[in-house]
């Protein structure tokens, strides 16, 4: 089965993506170790990909479908992927659909973890780490057990720069714009499956697989 994961940043889906990797064992293919592993490797597309990012640019959508393509060609891939981070725009879903075609395949579900704005801001916002020893908290889920302070080495707990309102916020306004339009592509497509992403990453896996087991 070929899965596409959406859903906005901090929705879980890169978290779901694995436990649905793991669960029916095929390959998580995320475009950022797909880049990492190109770029390492010395490969053309990845020397090619590293020009851009040395740059500050953005690699091109056929680069990057280039290197995906070489990817889900691999002999892990046969029994199908998940992939996460992929496409991001409609011009790309289209061309992934187009590369697929041509390789006589296609996408068989797109699963949408559906998470209100309100909702990812109050959860990203209530992340807090420790600068020393790098342990990682949320004061909602998972407190630490004084007030501000690291369990592990009593160091005061910051707010990472990524995880304040105004930047989860402006990375949202990115996903609206660019992002957000697959989901109405996808359901024309016939292959949109919406999931509840607000409940806890156990009963959100819970609720894929019972889906998955329909399919």
């Amino acid at each position: 089965m070929k899965i596409i994961m959406l859903g906005a940043p901090g929705a879980g889906k890169g978290t779901q993506a694995i436990r649905i990797a793991e669960r029916y064992r095929i390959p998580h293919v995320s475009t950022g170790d797909i880049f990492r592993s190109n770029i390492k490797g010395g490969t053309e597309l990845g020397k090619k990909a590293k020009d851009y990012i040395d740059k500050g640019q953005l690699v091109p959508d056929e680069l990057t479908i280039g290197m995906l393509l070489d990817r889900i060609s691999q002999p892990d891939c046969e029994g199908g992927y998940v992939l996460d981070g992929f496409p991001r725009t409609i011009p790309q879903a289209e061309s992934l659909k187009e590369a697929l075609e041509k390789r006589g395949e296609r996408i068989d579900l797109a699963l949408d973890i559906e998470v209100p704005d309100s909702h990812i801001v109050r959860r990203m916002g209530g992340r807090r780490a420790c600068p020393k020893c790098g342990a990682t908290y949320h004061l909602e889920f998972a407190p630490p057990e004084k007030e501000g302070l690291c369990d592990r080495c009593g160091s005061e707990l910051i707010t990472r720069s990524d995880d304040k309102a105004e930047t989860v916020q402006g990375r949202l306004d990115v996903y609206h714009r660019q992002t957000y339009p697959l989901i109405s592509y996808y359901r024309e497509e016939g292959i949109l499956r919406e999931i509840d992403g607000t409940k806890t990453p156990d009963e959100v896996f819970s609720a894929l697989e019972a889906l998955l087991s329909e399919v």
